[in-house]
């Protein structure tokens, strides 16, 4: 399957021709993680249903859950506005985090709280 021509055509990528890509978790809208695609990625999730990404440091594709079990599958893939991120809609199965964590945005707040107060 080639990537459509009219969505190739609205695709950003960066100088290493790579667009960001996030995945969010369909029942409860967590967001889960995010890594990077090409065109070739994009192909793959669209014909497989299954989260495939490319590696910067190994230089390679990868589907999310092929070694570790933690699979997506996808159920929508929708582009941004600016068409430099594109953001899959899926079912998580087990962590999507390489830390075991089920998301990789898990960490505390780095706002502090607010008082309530006014400026």
């Amino acid at each position: 399957m080639a990537l459509d021509p009219e969505l190739s055509a609205r695709l950003k990528r960066n100088d290493d021709g790579l667009f960001a890509a996030v995945a969010q978790e369909r029942d409860t809208g967590t967001v889960l993680m995010m890594a990077w695609m090409d065109d070739v990625a994009l192909e793959r999730t669209l014909a497989t249903r299954q989260g495939t990404y490319y590696s910067r440091s190994r230089q390679q594709y990868w589907v999310k859950g092929e070694t570790s079990g933690h699979t997506q599958y996808v159920h929508d893939v929708r582009l941004d506005c600016d068409g430099d991120t594109v953001l899959l809609i899926v079912d998580q199965v087990g962590a999507a985090c390489h830390t075991g964590n089920h998301s990789c945005f898990d960490t505390p707040s780095l706002l502090p709280a607010a008082d309530g107060g006014g400026e």
